[in-house]
């Protein structure tokens, strides 16, 4: 579903206005139960929820509540771990909502601080995993960002559906500076590079692994192989590759099915005659 023009609208000015709040309050260096203040005004000003209905306070995690919860009806759509406005944003803060939210079918959650935002999806897994999907600073960002509001507009009570929070984490899955560098060495585009290297220079003698090698040490930063990102991105790209195999194998058979439909057969000679 795509996001209107009154939704992007709303997104962009209540953001130039949290600009200001959030601003005030960083150089007050507020408490963290000032900071979740602010950030439940947000949902409601930027996101379009409903206060005291949608985002609660009241929502509980194995006898603890999380500090905010997104509920409209019976679906919670995602969980919020809020920290204080001066706090650094840290994974292992994310770790018990991740958990719950993986045994609990609640497949977002999202870390803030209030001026830095981190979406995560959950996969459903053991052990249990997450993937950071976007991450935005509301002070030194701008409030017309496109991505900033394509990822809050998903998020949106008027925009939010699972479908388009999934094709929204796969586009970026798909664009990430990981999944590109695992793009960079894989097979098709080193013997395209090869080629072109070949054509360029004619005689010259380089096969996909020197390319490889020059790429993940020389070219590229190293960052880029290394680390649970890279591996995910790694993954995301085999799965995706996988996926394209077989809908071009279930093709090609539904091909030969169509083709394999026996048509009449023509009548003998002098079948037909008087």
């Amino acid at each position: 579903m795509g996001i209107s023009a009154r939704v992007t609208d709303r997104i962009s000015t209540q953001l130039k206005k949290y600009q200001g709040i959030l601003a005030d309050a960083h150089a007050r260096d507020v408490s963290e139960s000032d900071t979740v203040v602010i950030i439940a005004d947000m949902l409601v000003d930027i996101l379009g929820y409903k206060k005291y209905v949608e985002v609660t306070t009241e929502h509980a995690i194995r006898g603890t509540f999380v500090d905010l919860a997104v509920k409209v009806g019976s679906e919670i759509r995602f969980l919020v771990e809020a920290k204080a406005i001066g706090a650094a944003l840290k994974d292992n803060h994310v770790k018990q909502a991740i958990d719950y939210g993986a045994n609990n079918g609640i497949e977002w959650i999202i870390l803030t601080n209030g001026v830095l935002w981190r979406v995560y999806k959950v996969h459903f897994k053991q052990p249990i995993d997450k993937s950071l999907v976007f991450e935005f600073d509301v002070l030194n960002g701008s409030h017309k960002s496109p991505q900033v509001i394509e990822c809050l507009g998903n998020l949106s009570r008027e925009g939010f559906e699972q479908s388009s929070m999934t094709a929204f984490y796969l586009r970026r899955q798909a664009t990430s500076k990981f999944a590109v560098a695992a793009l960079m060495i894989s097979e098709p585009v080193l013997h395209v590079l090869r080629r072109e290297i070949r054509r360029l220079s004619p005689g010259c003698k380089v096969d996909t692994e020197d390319l490889r090698f020059l790429l993940q040490n020389e070219v590229l930063k190293r960052d880029l192989f290394d680390g649970d990102e890279a591996k995910q991105a790694a993954e995301f790209l085999k799965k995706a590759a996988r996926a394209v195999e077989r809908a071009k194998a279930k093709a090609a058979t539904d091909n030969s099915a169509a083709d394999a439909v026996v048509k009449p057969a023509a009548p003998e000679a002098g079948e037909n005659a008087a």
